[in-house]
C-alpha cells in the first residue's frame, strides 16, 4: 500500500484531525476511485499523548478511519509538534533522541500505531529523526542515543512495530552511509532500521544504485521509504530568480553543490549564494510534487526516486511525503494535488516488491 503523510495538514489535535481527513483524505480516495487509501499519520507529541492513555479514544479514532476507508501502515515521529508555525526551520530536529521526552514521545506512538495498524498490515513502521542536528554532538550523546533506542524496542515488547530512522543532510546522521554506520551492531535490526527518503538522498548526491547494495550488505533493513523528490539546478547562476520563489520562511532546505568531484555543503537556500561556488549543479531539500516538475531552468529527481523504486528488496513501506504544498509558490488545489502525486507513484514506483 502506497499512503500519503499528513503533515502536510496542521491539526494538531485529534478532532481537527479527523475534520482534515474529511475534507482532504475522503476526496482523496473517492478521485483516485479505491476502496482503501493509505493514510501516513504524523500526530504531534500532545495527540500521542492523549491517545496513548485512552483505549477509548483510540478505538473511536480507530472507527473514524474506517469510516472514511483510511488504513494506516506507518506514522511519521519526526516533527514533535508545531510542524506548521511560522517559523519551524531547526526546531524540527528537536527533541532530539538524547531527551526522554523523544523517548515517550516514540513509545506513544508505538502505542498508537499498535492499535491503529490495518488488518493485512504485516507490520507497522515509525519513521524519525536522524538523532539531532550535527552540532552539538559528543560520545555521550551517542551512548545517550542507544539506551533510548533500547528503551523503545523494549517498550515495543515483541508487538509488529518497527522504528525507521531517517538520514537527512545537516544532522548527525546526515547521509544513508551515516546510518548505516550508526545502526549496524548498536540496534536491534529486528525493530529499528531505516527510512529511506528520496529527496534527502538525490539532495547528498549518493548514487541510489550504489546506496541500495550497500544497505542490502548491511545488517540494516530499509523499513519505510518517504517517495519524495529534491529540486535539482542544473546551472545555478542561471537559476537565481527562479529559485527566490523557493527561499521561503517556515522550513530548512539544505542546499549540495557537486562541483570538483567534491558535494559541498550550504545549510539552507539563502546562505548557499554566498557559501557555495555555483560551479556545478545544486539539489534543495525542497519537496517537489512528483507528478509534475517545475518550469526551466528548474528540475526534480524523480529519477532518483525510481532507481530507489525498482531496485527495492522485499516489502517496505512507501509514504508520499510533500509536506511542502502550503509554501509551494502556485502550489493549486490540495486534493488534486495529493491525488495526482499519487496517481503518479502508483503509476510508476509499483514493482515486484511493492504494490499499490
Amino acid at each position: 500500500m502506497i499512503s500519503y503523510c499528513t503533515n502536510v495538514h496542521p491539526a494538531e489535535d485529534v478532532d481537527g484531525i479527523v475534520a482534515q481527513l474529511e475534507r482532504y483524505a475522503l476526496p482523496v480516495r473517492e478521485r483516485l476511485g479505491a476502496d482503501r487509501l493509505g493514510v501516513g499519520l504524523w500526530l504531534s507529541a500532545p495527540v500521542a499523548r492523549g491517545l496513548a492513555e485512552d483505549a477509548g479514544a483510540r478505538k473511536r479514532f480507530r472507527a473514524e478511519l474506517d469510516a472514511r476507508g483510511l488504513s494506516v501502515y506507518t506514522l511519521n515521529a519526526f516533527p514533535y509538534g508545531g510542524f506548521h508555525d511560522d517559523v519551524v526551520k531547526h526546531a524540527v530536529y528537536r527533541p532530539e533522541w538524547t531527551n526522554p521526552d523523544r523517548v515517550a514521545y516514540t513509545i506513544d506512538c508505538v502505542n498508537v500505531l499498535s492499535d491503529l495498524l490495518a488488518e493485512d498490515a504485516s507490520y507497522g513502521s515509525i519513521s524519525t529523526l536522524p538523532l539531532a542536528w550535527r552540532e552539538p554532538w559528543t560520545e555521550q550523546d551517542d551512548r545517550r542515543a542507544t539506551e533510548a533506542f533500547g528503551q523503545v524496542v523494549r517498550a515495543i515488547g515483541g508487538r509488529p512495530i518497527k522504528l525507521a530512522v531517517e538520514p537527512e543532510p545537516g544532522c548527525v546522521l546526515d547521509t544513508v552511509a551515516d546510518a548505516l554506520g550508526w545502526l549496524s551492531g548498536r540496534v536491534d535490526p529486528e525493530y529499528v532500521g531505516l527510512c529511506l527518503d528520496t529527496c534527502h538522498l538525490a539532495v547528498s548526491f549518493a548514487d541510489p544504485a550504489e546506496t541500495l547494495k550497500a544497505i542490502a550488505e548491511s545488517d540494516v533493513d530499509i523499513v519505510k521509504v518517504q517517495a519524495s523528490a529534491a529540486l535539482h539546478v542544473e546551472k545555478p547562476a542561471e537559476a537565481r530568480e527562479a529559485l527566490a520563489a523557493f527561499a521561503e520562511p517556515r522550513y530548512l532546505h539544505q542546499v549540495r553543490e557537486f562541483s570538483g568531484g567534491v558535494v559541498r555543503k550550504a545549510d539552507d537556500l539563502p546562505e548557499a549564494w554566498t557559501d557555495l561556488p555555483g560551479e556545478g549543479p545544486w539539489r534543495v531539500h525542497f519537496h517537489m510534487p512528483l507528478h509534475q516538475a517545475p518550469a526551466a531552468p528548474l528540475s526534480t529527481t524523480t529519477d532518483v526516486l525510481r532507481t530507489v523504486a525498482a531496485g527495492l528488496p522485499g516489502e517496505p513501506h512507501i509514504e508520499v511525503e510533500t509536506y511542502t504544498w502550503s509554501v509551494l509558490p502556485d502550489a493549486g488545489d490540495l486534493v488534486g494535488g495529493i491525488a495526482a502525486e499519487l496517481a503518479w507513484a502508483q503509476a510508476n514506483l509499483v514493482t515486484e516488491g511493492v504494490s499499490a
